[in-house]
């Protein structure tokens, strides 16, 4: 087993792109970084990127990022692949008012039915041997009890991420297609029957970095006017279905 290799604390920018952009973009960051694993075998350097996000009935971390609380959190279940031996992804993405943090526990997928009703992995259980696994696990479980969390939505989208040679301090992504539908039980599958699309054909670009923003992410903005916006998945989605799609029934008119 590997160690799980993610930004646990970063600074993150985003902005609304246009596919042209996008390529002129690309061409300009390959100066500095290198396509992720995942994306360089890759035609187009993409790959699917799936989340299910849980919330309470009266879905609180929506309603907290709507309101612009400065310390929010989100829960989701991410996965990449509809393969039994690839793994499961518990995330807690928290904000501190610029600052983005993230823990994740991976399991196998023959136990992720059993951590979302709430349960804790053993040893076995995780795909990654790091005791961060553990602490990330048994607070996903505790936040999401607290919240009588459940899942709510399906959010998908293919991303192509480059990255810094040898470290991950300094990550750029371009997320396409990205697709958003009310998903209600625990199913990994990754079909959708009827999604919106939630940004259309734009595309959502965001420098991600651990320190300083580097001076060529400076020039990058510059260079294409690029102005920061919010561009929350999630939350975006749920604006376009209606939380009365998305919320349990008693909160539908409160």
């Amino acid at each position: 087993m590997s160690v799980d290799k993610i930004q646990r604390q970063r600074f993150e920018k985003k902005y609304i792109i246009g596919e042209q952009t996008a390529l002129s973009i690309r061409d300009f960051i390959s100066c500095y970084l290198e396509p992720d694993e995942y994306g360089v075998t890759q035609d187009d350097y993409s790959y699917p990127v799936h989340s299910l996000y849980f919330d309470s009935p009266s879905l609180k971390t929506y309603k907290d990022t709507v309101n612009g609380d400065r310390n929010r959190f989100k829960l989701r279940v991410r996965f990449y692949e509809n393969a039994p031996e690839k793994p499961v992804f518990f995330e807690i993405k928290r904000r501190y008012n610029r600052v983005i943090t993230k823990q994740r526990a991976a399991v196998t997928r023959e136990f992720a039915a059993e951590m979302a009703a709430g349960y804790l992995p053993s040893f076995d259980d995780f795909y990654y041997n790091d005791p961060m696994q553990y602490n990330a696990a048994e607070r996903f479980c505790e936040l999401q009890n607290l919240l009588q969390a459940t899942p709510r939505v399906h959010v998908a989208y293919r991303r192509e991420a480059w990255k810094a040679h040898g470290v991950n301090s300094v990550r750029v992504t371009m997320d396409r297609q990205v697709l958003s539908e009310p998903r209600q039980d625990f199913d990994l599958s990754p079909d959708m029957t009827d999604p919106v699309n939630v940004f259309g054909d734009d595309i959502v670009l965001e420098l991600k970095f651990t320190d300083r923003f580097p001076d060529w992410f400076q020039e990058l903005v510059q260079v294409y006017g690029l102005r920061e916006e919010s561009a929350a998945k999630y939350v975006d989605g749920i604006l376009i279905h209606g939380e009365q799609k998305i919320a349990s029934p008693i909160y539908h008119h409160i």
